[in-house]
């Protein structure tokens, strides 16, 4: 059984054993035995079975075989009786009265935890091989196996693509691939320079440009104080990943992102970089208010996000010195997964009571860190808020600048003959001197 999240390459993974193992290779999807009349798929895997075994030795491959090896007796009703037909003609085939030597079974599912047991009882589906998602040098190799088939610019490192490419699968870097070179044709370009990849990148990871969209001169300043506020507590927090680029530019459905960068491989987390995490969430509406004077609703995702990480560590991690080492949360078994229906709680009112207490007491904490970092660097924030009204996109390196006191430099793009006005015909940003003072 190949077990993985999607787009890790668990087809093709047996695609390449089809092409290595010089035996004949059966190759069906989980959902080409349902039908809507009951005996049908139990009938398919019979044929199917004993056209292996008189091909015998051969390879069986059943893509995504959570189609057909739900739980037994899931949902409410009695289940589909089809489906469980199908999946008990499967059981006794592989591992039956008759034997079929000879005959390999593999299956790929990127959902094991809803596959009945008996399909992974040692005899059947007792080995799983886990394909995870590549690390730093396997997305290395995925990307050189892509860029052979786009001609690629003389400064195209795939190292740092890699590095900078965290949580990405196999199938998100063909398709970084691919949109750099989307990116290299619109501009009539001969090969792929990093500059496609790099706006590749920005694509996949925040979302479309939206530069039609044309915002009114007060909420395009509010937007530029609030990601300088994630941007700000961010540099300043310990740690946090690094502030890789900022922008203001409408994106996906954001009316600006704050993206950072992780510098390598991360597989657990510790309880300073949750904390960290909930505050830099908090900069964008602390600085709304310190410098617009309002609130808006473009931070009801930074607080949903922050309240499900507190919460977390509270309910989950054990990670509160007043509840202690307890998981307190919720049994979330899912109906149709022969589970629990009714949603069991361990927790008596007094001690959800307290769950709520701590929950709060993370938030206002990391609230009031966030907001004395924010309106004790009043003179980076507004030069971070201009440089955004300015340029729309500003990078590592020029925030750099602005945290060490100098003054920005340019955009590699950038061409200051042409400074032109915001959309709209509004006043151009105001310096730093001429922004609002703190409440």
């Amino acid at each position: 059984m190949l077990v993985g999240p999607p787009g890790t390459g668990k087809t093709l993974l047996a695609k390449a054993i089809a092409g290595e193992a010089k035996v004949p290779f059966f190759s069906i999807s989980g959902s080409d035995f349902v039908e809507m009349f009951v005996g049908v798929g139990a009938a398919r895997v019979r044929d199917m079975f004993e056209q292996a075994k008189k091909s015998a030795p051969c390879i069986i491959f059943i893509d995504e075989i959570d189609a057909v090896g739900r739980h037994r007796g899931a949902g409410l009703g009695g289940g589909n009786d089809e489906r469980e037909q199908t999946l008990n003609q499967m059981l006794v085939e592989m591992d039956g009265f008759e034997t079929n030597v000879g005959v390999f079974v593999m299956a790929a599912t990127n959902r094991p935890d809803i596959l009945d047991p008996a399909l992974l009882r040692p005899g059947r589906f007792d080995r799983q091989v886990f394909v995870t998602l590549p690390d730093v040098r396997g997305r290395e190799a995925i990307l050189n196996v892509h860029m052979r088939k786009v001609p690629v610019g003389q400064d195209i490192r795939a190292d740092s693509l890699a590095r900078g490419t965290p949580g990405f699968s196999g199938a998100d870097l063909a398709n970084l691939v691919n949109e750099a070179a989307l990116f290299a044709a619109r501009r009539n370009g001969r090969v792929v320079e990093m500059v496609d990849f790099e706006k590749a990148k920005d694509k996949i990871m925040m979302g479309p440009e939206r530069k039609s969209m044309v915002m009114p001169e007060e909420e395009r300043r509010n937007t530029a104080y609030h990601e300088s506020g994630h941007a700000l507590v961010a540099r300043l927090m310990p740690k946090t990943d690094p502030v890789h680029k900022v922008t203001v530019i409408p994106r996906g459905r954001a009316l600006g992102v704050t993206m950072q960068l992780p510098e390598g491989d991360r597989y657990s987390l510790d309880k300073e970089r949750m904390l960290s995490t909930i505050s830099v969430l908090f900069g964008g509406r602390i600085a709304e208010e310190v410098f617009m004077h309002q609130m808006t609703t473009g931070a009801s995702n930074d607080f949903e996000r922050a309240t499900q990480i507190a919460r977390d560590m509270v309910t989950r991690y054990g990670m509160t010195d007043e509840l202690g080492p307890m998981v307190y949360a919720e049994n979330e078994g899912e109906v149709f997964l022969g589970r629990s229906v009714t949603k069991t709680t361990t927790m008596s009112e007094e001690t959800m009571r307290k769950v709520d207490a701590v929950i709060r007491r993370i938030i206002d904490e990391q609230y009031t860190i966030a907001r004395k970092l924010i309106e004790g660097n009043q003179d980076k924030m507004h030069a971070l808020a201009k440089a955004l009204l300015e340029w729309e996109t500003i990078d590592a390196e020029q925030i750099d600048d602005i945290m060490n006191g100098r003054p920005p430099r340019p955009p590699k793009d950038w061409t200051p003959t042409a400074p032109t006005p915001p959309p709209g015909g509004a006043a151009p940003p105001l310096s730093p001197d001429e922004a609002p003072a703190a409440a």
